[in-house]
């Protein structure tokens, strides 16, 4: 797995220097997060899934743990990510016999998840290192398991003002959609849905009721792309 060390030194700091570059939009990083999870429910709705485990490819210091339960309502997190020091926080902050955390070393896949979530974390992935990463995703999914890929949207100039405003985002290489299904389908991916989100900030917010008409045009701060692990079940 790629090594990102710098997130080591971020992990404590971690929810200021993000919530400092979100100021642009008006809202917290937990109103970005709950509005991920919220639209992939309702994405696995429309295929009539509701996994009950997921794994939180990238959790950083596990602050979308919370909301697995809420909004999506599993009965398992795992956490895994490459930051130890992130691990220990998360582990500390939300660890229980529900939820538990793993750096990447330490996580053995055995193909029995239903869903893998990730948010943000490819762009820190070094290009070359990047399908070798979601084929060990597919690894912790069960067969038709679901993969939930969350990333900024290159072509929004306000996500990549930013980014250029958070430290550990400001040397990041981004990962284009087109770039990412093709990357997800040679990893043995089926392609269900990609959707752009988060087009308004706070300051707009009366125009949000309008963002589900406008997911399927390159306009939001992130883009999702919902995939199923190619196997029989």
């Amino acid at each position: 797995m790629p090594a990102v060390t710098e997130f080591d030194v971020f992990a404590p700091q971690y929810d200021a220097a993000l919530n400092l570059g979100l100021s642009l939009t008006g809202e917290t990083k937990d109103y970005f997060a709950r509005g991920r999870l919220h639209w992939l429910a309702r994405r696995l709705n429309q295929f009539d899934e509701s996994p009950s485990s997921v794994v939180d490819f990238g959790c950083g210091v596990g602050d979308t743990t919370p909301h697995f339960f809420d909004i999506l309502g599993v009965g398992r997190v795992v956490g895994v990510d490459i930051s130890s020091e992130s691990i220990a926080l998360a582990s500390q902050r939300y660890g229980s016999s529900s939820a538990e955390f793993f750096t990447c070393s330490d996580f053995v896949p055995d193909g029995s998840h239903e869903l893998v979530f990730t948010n943000g974390t490819f762009h820190h992935i070094p290009p070359k290192e990047r399908l070798a990463s979601l084929r060990w995703i597919s690894s912790v999914l069960k067969p038709q398991g679901w993969l939930a890929l969350w990333e900024n949207n290159p072509w929004n100039p306000g996500t990549r003002w930013i980014m250029r405003r958070v430290p550990f985002d400001r040397d990041a290489e981004m990962l284009w959609p087109h770039q990412a299904r093709r990357l997800i389908r040679q990893a043995g991916f089926e392609i269900a849905v990609t959707d752009f989100a988060f087009v308004f900030p706070r300051g707009l917010r009366f125009l949000r009721r309008f963002e589900r008409r406008l997911c399927k045009l390159p306009l939001g701060g992130q883009y999702l792309i919902l995939a199923r692990k190619r196997g029989r079940a």
